[in-house]
């Protein structure tokens, strides 16, 4: 396990174990340097001496983003460890856990700090995530984070059973639980057709691996079950 993974130029991922009540489902944050040398760091992960001089060795640490309402375990500490980043946090997770005194609240529309480089988009109708889908533009990567699992069928170890009863075990895509979290199926439906009119073909998400290539049409194929938005 690298302390950062380099997926492109100017693209890294730190993937580490997250041992939680139903097992060791993995987690990963990703870390984008802009135009100005400054990173935004997707879903902070636990921070330790070595991830935080590999951080440091790529640019300072401007901005801080918590993707989603389920998605910020580890992000007071690394608000603690990057204390001059700005705070970006998915819609309802401030009131959520107002602790962590964010900055402001992640919408459809990137702001001024990272327009034009990162675009993103709120999935409405789930709003138990309220997850908000990022696109590196420069490398065509989709960054998720738990719209969609990616764990191959014969890497379930740390999490077997979890895997099997909601059905994210070989397959990309959403499992059992995040379907039962969509209130609004036509309104998840026009979020994700935004997301697919999109140009990428990486995609990277939290819980299992990196999807290298041919991302835009696993994506058509997982969210397939959903009806048309009108």
């Amino acid at each position: 396990m690298t302390t950062l993974e380099p997926l492109a130029p100017d693209l890294w991922v730190a993937s580490r174990p997250l041992p939680i009540a139903v097992g060791d489902v993995g987690c990963r944050m990703t870390v984008v340097r802009l135009a100005d040398g400054g990173l935004w760091l997707h879903s902070p992960v636990a921070i330790d001496a070595a991830l935080r001089d590999a951080v440091a060795a790529l640019g300072p640490v401007r901005f801080l983003v918590a993707p989603n309402k389920v998605h910020s375990l580890f992000f007071e500490a690394a608000a603690a460890a990057w204390p001059d980043a700005l705070r970006f946090g998915a819609p309802g997770l401030a009131e959520k856990r107002p602790q962590l005194a964010f900055h402001a609240t992640l919408g459809d529309d990137a702001p001024p700090e990272w327009r034009g480089q990162i675009d993103q988009r709120v999935v409405r109708g789930a709003p138990v995530m309220n997850e908000v889908a990022f696109l590196h533009r420069a490398s065509r990567t989709l960054v998720l984070t738990d719209l969609a699992f990616n764990v191959p069928a014969g890497r379930t170890s740390g999490a077997r059973l979890f895997y099997w009863l909601v059905g994210a075990a070989g397959r990309f895509g959403p499992h059992r639980v995040v379907r039962l979290g969509m209130r609004d199926r036509r309104a998840v439906r026009r979020s994700v057709d935004a997301i697919l009119a999109w140009d990428f073909d990486r995609v990277v998400v939290s819980h299992g691996e990196v999807l290298a290539s041919g991302g835009r049409a696993a994506m058509a194929r997982a969210f397939a079950f959903l009806p048309p938005a009108a």
